[in-house]
């Protein structure tokens, strides 16, 4: 019996998480939830996986949970609570699914308990990708990426040896704005960049689907979970989504790993690793596909992706400020607040005016982050 703990579990994957638990009973218990707000949903997952404790981020919320269950299950709230939960280490997986830098400290803290990480949160790699994976290392912790992307390059990668790689490729649908160019995407509404055509997701990855953001955090991830350099991480544009990702050899050939395109696939995977559960639930029929495409990305439009690579080679913190500025700019952008195409100029105004920190520890990283955050708050209110 697998016991698992769901950070952030009325999201996309903590939703798929839980419908992964459903069908597979006897091998799968959630110990443990966290939401930030989203009481009503939680309530029902108390009722049906009963877990032994959950955690409510907003404290206003996490009483009023409280009024409504009494002692079903224990409540903790605050990013406290997240901490304690992680630290009691009565679980045997972490699934990191909570969105934005709210991740980092309770994943560094399953990681402390030796932990399996299932990771979705993409913010962790980014803000702190070295700190991550040395602490990984020192605790032995596993760490299974959950992103379709990464999951794919994990599973390609099973077996072979890093110095056979020639490059890894990344592919991306293209999102809601495919072929569009800049001056299409000038009078872009909040709707239009929330329809992705492929993917049900939470609005922020959503947006940053549509910005190709969502992409350029993948490279930035793939840069520490493959030890690779930024010139291994080729990204290619397919509009299917069947073809997850690709690995290219020195020889010429290529691993590739596909499926319809559906999270459950990555999250089970990275649950039951190294044994693949009988699964009957996602088909893949090649029978029904007419074409599978690629095509290399337009970064004079997608200017987030280029900006992703480039921090890379800033290293330091630039990172951090990056992800730090690409959340508030998405939350100012569905907020009505500015538009679209300035989600990247504030991106840039930020790693331009705010100090990177070279060989930053994790006291420096949560400091870089508040810097960023205010900086763009008093500067775009």
């Amino acid at each position: 019996m697998k016991k698992i703990l769901v950070l952030g579990s009325t999201g996309s994957i903590g939703v798929n998480t839980l419908e992964i638990a459903r069908s597979f009973p006897d091998e799968i218990q959630i110990v443990g939830l966290s939401v930030n707000k989203r009481i009503d949903e939680l309530e029902k997952q108390i009722a049906e996986f009963n877990p032994a404790a959950v955690v409510v981020r907003d404290t206003d919320q996490s009483a009023e949970l409280k009024k409504r269950i009494g002692n079903r299950c224990e409540i903790l709230s605050g990013d406290e609570g997240l901490l304690e939960i992680t630290g009691r280490g009565n679980y045997d997986i972490l699934v990191s699914a909570l969105v934005g830098f709210a991740g980092l400290a309770p994943t560094i803290e399953a990681i402390k308990q030796k932990k399996r990480i299932a990771l979705a949160n993409k913010e962790t790699l980014v803000t702190a990708g070295e700190i991550i994976i040395e602490l990984s290392k020192k605790y032995g912790a596993e760490i299974i990426p959950v992103d379709s992307e990464h999951s794919a390059i994990f599973q390609c990668l099973i077996g072979e040896e890093k110095k056979n790689i020639h490059k890894i490729i990344l592919t991306a649908s293209g999102g809601p704005f495919l072929n569009k160019k800049k001056s299409g995407l000038q009078n872009v509404t909040v709707q239009e960049a929330l329809n992705h055509p492929n993917w049900k997701m939470g609005n922020k990855i959503t947006i940053d689907s549509a910005t190709m953001m969502n992409k350029g955090l993948e490279v930035i991830e793939a840069f520490w979970l493959f030890n690779l350099s930024r010139e291994k991480i080729e990204v290619l544009i397919h509009p299917q989504s069947v073809v997850h990702s690709m690995v290219q050899f020195n020889d010429g050939s290529i691993k590739a790993q596909l499926s319809s395109p559906d999270m459950k696939l990555p999250i089970l995977f990275a649950l039951t690793y190294p044994e693949r559960y009988v699964f009957k639930e996602v088909v893949t029929d090649f029978k029904k596909l007419n074409m599978l495409t690629f095509f290399e990305p337009d970064f004079d439009t997608f200017v987030c992706l280029k900006i992703a690579y480039d921090v890379i080679s800033q290293g330091g913190t630039a990172p951090c400020i990056l992800n730090a500025a690409n959340e508030i700019a998405v939350e100012k952008f569905l907020s009505g607040k500015i538009g679209f195409m300035q989600i990247p100029e504030l991106i840039n105004d930020a790693l331009d005016n705010v100090k990177n920190y070279s060989n930053p520890d994790l006291e420096t990283i949560i400091q870089s982050d508040c810097q960023t955050r205010k900086y763009l708050v008093n500067k775009y209110i």
